[in-house]
């Protein structure tokens, strides 16, 4: 756990955020290496974890918008031509929560509005993110039109801060809404950054592969900060490390 969260023995309100991910022998966590034979397994290890946490009641996942598009959107936008601006009162736009009845959520950090979702859920393959209901969470730079598409579509939306989403407060809305012991924040490498400039990181799930990654690939804290964690367990599954 971050050491400045447990001052004077009480956390913030707000719920405990795992940081869930692959990395390399080098602490990386995007690039080529990924692709890897060697982070097969790890890959592999890392996905059973995240349907572990599902099954132990984790709310849902967080990932930014880079990361959610790789996996799910596949960069379609709609035509935003169709919708008419969102409307709001004297202030930022409100949150808006889609009447819906699954138990696991998709959360992403897209502040400009910059994903194409299809339906209100993930739709994969894996069992761990199937069926996981999507929330954005956007700044007041989003498009209007955006949140109307959103609105149309069942997704569920949060707006939180103008120019960079205010990681405090949209997980003190998320909190709110869904009050939950545990989500799990799974990258990619900004928006882990951010968490943990925020001091919004509680606990590390690592599964690390037995590669080192190239130049071009990324660490696990994009623009960190020191931050003190106590180790909670280790377990070596074949040539693949788990560190908690």
């Amino acid at each position: 756990m971050c050491i400045e969260n447990v001052k004077r023995g009480k956390r913030m309100k707000r719920p405990y955020i795992i940081c869930h991910m692959v990395t390399s022998a080098d602490g990386k966590v995007t690039g080529d290496f990924l692709r890897s034979p060697h982070c097969e397994r790890a890959t592999e290890v890392y996905y059973e974890l995240h349907r572990r946490y599902r099954e132990q009641g984790a709310s849902g996942f967080i990932c930014g918008r880079v990361t959610m598009e790789e996996s799910f959107t596949g960069g379609w936008y709609p035509d935003l031509s169709a919708y008419a601006p969102a409307k709001r009162e004297n202030g930022p736009y409100q949150a808006y929560w889609a009447e819906q009845s699954l138990d696991f959520y998709a959360v992403a950090f897209d502040p400009k509005g910059r994903l194409g979702w299809r339906s209100v859920c993930i739709r994969d393959d894996d069992p761990g993110y199937d069926r996981s209901h999507i929330v954005e969470v956007l700044t007041e730079q989003a498009d209007a039109r955006y949140l109307t598409y959103l609105r149309e579509l069942g997704i569920s939306y949060i707006v939180a801060g103008k120019e960079e989403i205010d990681v405090r407060s949209a997980l003190r809305m998320l909190d709110e809404h869904r009050q939950s012991e545990r989500w799990l924040l799974e990258g990619g490498s900004i928006l882990n950054g951010h968490f943990l400039r925020a001091d919004c990181v509680d606990e590390l799930s690592l599964v690390q592969a037995p590669v080192t990654a190239d130049a071009d690939s990324k660490p696990l804290f994009m623009n960190g900060a020191i931050c003190g964690f106590s180790p909670m367990h280790t377990e070596q599954q074949g040539d693949v490390l788990v560190m908690h």
